[in-house]
């Protein structure tokens, strides 16, 4: 009890943010990964525990989503299907790969950027293409290994590119990058696993995991009601923009 107390007492902020974090994603089918990350990256956290304590609350969060979305029958599996196919053994390689420290914040910061661009000039699109099978298992395969690699899910890089693609209707997107979330964390999690440097602080994790699954449960009852997709977008890309600005400042110069 004296070590909960003292996890909560020390990290009530990444508490707090994380909840905060959980609720605003779930509430339109994200998992939160790369805010995750951006809260992660500006503690002391040691480095090597970042991803899998994203990938790790990822799970968690978009777990009830995707069975949500199942009831409600959101899914196309046949456009579905060939975008996981090469995401999740690529997420499992991105995410066993050893790179450095400073490697390491370079590309997180990087992908963020680029992730909060992307949200910032996505817009919804409520008509829908035929994606060809090749284009469907490109598009997953590119952003599972770098998902994994960052430690994220990819679904903050893989909803702007399917509402840009005018790949499906917006509940249809936000119910696959809930699923390519869900199967790629996962991946990227066993990767990491098997990488003879994996560590966790299961103290502060197990928390945040509690934590995340209450705000997750409260975002996907929410849903669409309290928040309007795009303002969720706008906010979001401000916050994770201004993160990896000073992320790319520190390891940069």
């Amino acid at each position: 009890m004296e070590i909960l107390l003292e996890t909560l007492t020390l990290n009530w902020h990444i508490i707090s943010l994380f909840l905060i974090i959980a609720i605003l994603y779930s509430s339109v089918g994200f998992g939160g990964g790369s805010s995750y990350l951006a809260v992660l990256a500006l503690t002391g956290i040691v480095y090597t525990q970042i991803r899998s304590t994203a990938l790790l609350c990822n799970i968690m969060v978009v777990s009830g989503n995707v069975l949500l979305y199942l009831q409600q029958k959101q899914y196309n599996w046949k456009k579905v299907i060939p975008l996981v196919l090469f995401s999740i053994p690529l997420a499992f390689v991105g995410g066993y790969l050893r790179i450095s420290e400073t490697f390491f914040f370079i590309l997180l910061g990087s992908t963020l950027l680029f992730a909060s661009i992307t949200m910032w000039l996505s817009k919804r699109i409520t008509n829908s293409i035929e994606i060809s099978v090749q284009k469907n298992a490109t598009y997953g395969g590119v952003i599972g290994f770098i998902s994994g690699m960052v430690g994220i899910g990819g679904g903050i890089f893989l909803a702007p590119l399917l509402h840009l693609t005018n790949w499906d209707t917006p509940k249809k997107i936000a119910a696959t990058s809930s699923f390519f979330i869900l199967v790629n964390s996962i991946s990227g999690l066993i990767g990491q696993y098997t990488n003879p440097e994996f560590t966790i602080d299961w103290g502060l994790t197990s928390v945040l995991l509690i934590t995340v699954f209450i705000g997750g449960q409260i975002g996907s009852r929410l849903s669409n009601k309290l928040f309007s997709p795009i303002q969720l977008k706008k906010a979001t890309a401000v916050l994770i923009a201004f993160v990896s600005i000073r992320i790319l400042i520190k390891y940069l110069f």
